[in-house]
């Protein structure tokens, strides 16, 4: 059941070296795409914009530097799985398993309707020290310390967290397993602006595939990532021809539709096995907690 109205958020940025002189709506339409010039006039008329903790007319040309604060005011939430599985509870950490469709972190018209909010009205305390795609299904870990946090950030730098996948791809490879390295940095989209995606330029990314077996025209394999790229092992699995099944956005090869808003959801990607630190015995955990439509 969808929730009440959420309670209002504010946006807050800084002015960048090319906004300098730019009239506060144009920036403001540039910056944030789903609304156009026309519909932040009437926020900015409305009160809702300040600039520097000043509510200012719309054709205020701005400063490099300066912060521009959208107080959003209270809305509904779209509809998405709220329910989370937990796998294991313990005084330093959380972990949980997400559905899909249920964003990790707020943005965009998400703030209640968040892995982080339903987890922290039981755990207030939780940090999420990774996040999945909405898309993505599986388990995500919250520290609920000071000492756990630091413990954990410095495992993840140091290479000391595995995570394992489960995805379905398009069609029936010809080799048993594979490892991808193809850069992945923003490229220009014609309706998102920007979006990560195969680029030559980009920042170093690993992904291993391995074919667990086959269902018709589609394939599951087991992945692991040696990088934490957005988009990553979609990315990467249309960089060899086989995109994840259903995935809306990448091509293979690794780019993307230039007709397609949605960049998250319709694809199959589960996060199942997840190792860490075991932050009582010094030593390491591994969990793991199977996709729905897996066991189906």
């Amino acid at each position: 059941m969808a929730e009440a109205l959420n309670d209002g958020w504010t946006y807050r940025a800084r002015v960048g070296p090319d906004g300098e002189r730019e009239p506060l709506v144009a920036w403001l339409a540039r910056h944030y795409r789903h609304t156009p010039a026309a519909g932040w006039s009437d926020r900015v008329l409305e009160g809702e914009v300040e600039v520097d903790g000043r509510v200012v007319d719309g054709a205020l040309p701005l400063r490099r530097g300066q912060e521009v604060a959208w107080h959003r005011p209270p809305w509904r939430e779209p509809e998405v799985p709220l329910d989370f599985t937990l796998v294991h509870e313990d005084a330093e950490v959380v972990l949980v398993s997400k559905p899909s469709g249920l964003p990790t972190l707020p943005s965009g018209g998400y703030l209640r309707h968040t892995l982080l909010a339903r987890v922290r009205d039981r755990w207030p305390e939780a940090t999420p020290m990774h996040r999945l795609g909405t898309g993505t299904s599986g388990l995500v870990v919250f520290a609920r310390t000071a000492s756990a946090r630091r413990t954990l950030q410095a495992a993840w730098r140091a290479g000391g967290v595995e995570r394992g996948y489960r995805a379905v791809l398009s069609g029936r490879p010809d080799w048993r397993a594979t490892v991808v390295e193809v850069p992945i940095g923003p490229v220009p989209h014609p309706l998102l602006g920007t979006l990560h995606a195969a680029s030559a330029t980009g920042a170093a990314a690993r992904t291993r595939f391995r074919v667990v077996g086959a269902h018709g025209r589609h394939t599951l394999a087991d992945v692991r990532i040696d990088t934490g790229r957005p988009h990553q092992i979609r990315i990467h699995a249309a960089c060899v021809g086989h995109p994840l099944a259903g995935d809306p956005l990448f091509l293979p090869g690794g780019g993307a539709r230039d007709d397609v808003r949605a960049t998250d959801g319709g694809y199959l990607l589960h996060a199942h096995v997840l190792t860490l630190p075991d932050l009582g015995s010094g030593g390491v955990r591994s969990w793991s907690h199977p996709a729905s439509w897996e066991a189906a």
